[in-house]
């Protein structure tokens, strides 16, 4: 039903157009006559056209709801065709609203076509004819998995797809629909005589049987005999074209059999008789011509794209890919999508006139050369690979410890070159202002920090062996491995460079502590506490900034936890000492690295523990990184001439650096 090619939230992006989502639900027509007097009447429709729930729609991943508070009417009369088919009016509406969470509209038979004479007689003989709203999607909202949304006054649990806005187009009949609590309530109303449809209009004063489907009888006229046996003749004639209509469609029906649904809905349709429509079943069936492979247009970048996601499994694809390209690979490779297929599709976008991978060599030629043959449309592998490994990239990378981001601060840097850093600390208190009102300069001071970074990467290749055995998990291993290896490699560079300390954390610098009193505690931590406040600036004055975060090794993780979450700490020796209320609960945010106390770096301590001031106040380390790019970066391209197969390189720009002493202490936690 949806052909709608939108992202995943939110209005369309601007390439896109508003496209359209046709909402199905079931109808029921009766016909019946009403007696009166006066002009004739169009036969009338009433309908329930869309109960608010949710529906699976054609084009969509997830079931759809269309939000009827934002659904724009542009008028009160909107077209009702058949099956959302322009050249198969019905007529049209006079009145929709909303009520209830329900859209009701109702309306005329107006049209004066086989469509419309079909849809009312086969409603008087009970045919469960259905309802079809058409609406142009404008946004729309992904409520994932685990989520709920109110819509319509009803609630309803993720995944599913919220259309926000749209804008109603026209209302269709059709013979099949999706929700079976609507109705459609078809009336065709007559002033004296029963309804008759295909009627002539005569204009000689006597009985009138008119094209919309009524007789009336002129008024202040009596009726005599005459007039009776022309109405009953045309009641009989109207009779039996309805019963020479059902006729023809039970012996198209009959015909196709259930096997020629295309056929079947098209010589109802169109009105061909039984020889039409068994030529037309005969030449459906004659042999066709040898198939040619011709590259299905539908196979785009972002459709391989979200079929490698699918096919290897990445977690919450809706994320990376659009919804329709999920659709689109979903049905195109529904058992998955292998390495040769993928490099296949690529290499005939680009040219390739192949049929296998037997020729390995000139299928990665066209795969990864995009362009190689002019007037082709062109597929880049390259960047489809490079697309999809970033996404394992990332899963590799932060799959490892990260506990250096919440302790460091961030610095964007634009080159390779070494920075300057200059701390305001002492230096940025307010003067008090002369009269006249001149401001007195200040300065940045003499304290003074640098950084750099530094280029850090691996080469890894997808060899040949892997390709000819069709493993699409190498796409995906590998990048997982250079994702991986830069964590660790910033992790490595990031704590060996912390550790490093014993010319940062000093008694000279008045950030050191050691003795047995400094065990991480109660006693302990207050200690380091007072001595963090303690800290001066240049000019000897407070420095202002308040610690904000306990960073231990994994052996003091529980009680550095005690420390931070409970109310009481209960001393039960032989001191009878009892400090019932912890004073530094909730105080100071804990973090836990295996990387302090680990024996390959020097520095290690299982015993020893820092208190330090949030980065952002007052850093004790940076991290630069190039162009602001945290994550790392894999490219990907076919290998060298002496190497079979597909290479990736995965690298990263950063470097670290220790900066302000006074933004922490470290307590020895130990004589």
């Amino acid at each position: 039903m949806a052909k709608s090619k939108t992202p995943t939230r939110s209005a369309l992006p601007p390439e896109q157009t508003a496209q359209s989502i046709e909402i199905t639900a079931s109808a029921q027509i009766d016909v019946e006559a009403a007696a009166g007097e006066g002009a004739t009447a169009l036969p009338r429709f009433k309908m329930v056209a869309y109960t608010g729930s949710a529906m699976r729609v054609a084009g969509w991943r997830h079931l759809v709801i269309l939000d009827l508070a934002g659904l724009n009417i542009p008028s009160q009369m909107r077209p009702i065709r058949f099956s959302h088919d322009p050249a198969s009016g019905v007529g049209h509406t006079d009145a929709i609203r909303i009520e209830q969470g329900q859209l009701i509209a109702s309306g005329l038979v107006s049209r004066d076509t086989p469509t419309a004479r079909e849809i009312v007689i086969s409603s008087k003989n009970g045919f469960p004819w259905q309802a079809s709203v058409g609406a142009s999607v404008e946004e729309f909202e992904f409520i994932r998995e685990g989520q709920k949304v109110h819509v319509n006054g009803q609630e309803f649990a993720g995944p599913v797809n919220v259309v926000r806005k749209a804008t109603l187009g026209e209302i269709s009949f059709v013979d099949l629909g999706a929700d079976g609590k609507t109705s459609v309530n078809v009336a065709a109303i007559a002033a004296t005589q029963e309804n008759i449809m295909d009627g002539e209009t005569k204009d000689n004063g006597a009985s009138t049987a008119s094209n919309n489907g009524t007789v009336t009888q002129p008024k202040g006229e009596s009726t005599d005999d005459a007039s009776k046996l022309n109405g009953t003749a045309a009641i009989e004639d109207i009779r039996a074209q309805a019963l020479a209509e059902t006729s023809r469609i039970a012996a198209v029906r009959r015909l196709c059999a259930g096997q020629h649904d295309e056929i079947e809905a098209k010589a109802i349709r169109e009105g061909w008789d039984s020889t039409r429509t068994e030529l037309e079943i005969l030449r459906a069936g004659r042999p066709k011509a040898p198939a040619i492979h011709v590259h299905d247009q539908n196979v785009s970048t972002q459709v391989l794209e979200a079929a490698c996601m699918l096919t290897a499994g990445l977690d919450e694809p809706e994320k990376h890919c659009q919804e329709q390209a999920l659709d689109l690979a979903a049905k195109r490779f529904r058992g998955g999508i292998g390495l040769q297929e993928l490099l296949l599709e690529a290499a005939w976008a680009n040219g390739y006139t192949g049929r296998n991978f037997r020729d390995s060599r000139n299928v990665l030629k066209f795969a990864f050369n995009p362009g190689i043959e002019a007037g082709m449309s062109t597929i880049d592998i390259g960047g489809i690979l490079s697309n999809v490994a970033n996404k394992f990239l990332l899963e590799g990378f932060f799959s490892v410890e990260r506990t250096w981001r919440n302790i460091t601060a961030v610095r964007n840097v634009s080159d390779f070159k070494t920075v300057t850093s200059y701390r305001l600390v002492g230096k940025d208190q307010y003067e008090i202002v002369a009269p006249g009102g001149e401001l007195k300069h200040g300065s940045l001071g003499e304290e003074q920090y640098t950084n750099k970074a530094d280029t850090y990467g691996l080469l890894l290749a997808i060899d040949r062996r892997d390709i000819i055995n069709d493993d699409l998990g190498a796409i995906t291993t590998v990048p997982r491995k250079l994702g991986r290896g830069s964590g660790l490699k910033i992790n490595d560079v990031f704590w060996t460079i912390f550790l490093a300390n014993t010319d940062f954390f000093k008694v000279g610098n008045k950030n050191f502590l050691s003795g047995a009193d400094t065990v991480l505690s109660i006693d302990g931590l207050t200690k380091a506490e007072v001595a963090f406040m303690d800290q001066v600036d240049g000019d000897g004055k407070p420095i202002g900034i308040m610690p904000s975060i306990m960073l231990v090794p994994t052996a003091l993780s529980a009680i550095g936890t005690q420390l931070f979450k409970s109310m009481e700490l209960r001393d039960t020796t032989a001191s009878t000492k009892y400090p019932v209320s912890n004073p530094h609960q909730g105080k100071f945010r804990v973090e836990v690295s295996r990387y302090l106390s680990n024996a390959s770096y020097t520095g290690n301590s299982a015993k020893a523990w820092y208190l330090l001031a949030d980065p952002t106040d007052l850093p004790v380390i940076e991290v630069a990184f190039l162009n602001g790019q945290e994550s790392p970066t894999i490219e990907t391209a076919e290998a060298d001439f002496n190497v079979l197969g597909i290479q990736m390189r995965g690298y990263h720009d950063f470097g670290c650096a220790l900066q302000d002493p006074r933004g922490g202490t470290k307590s020895k936690g130990e004589a």
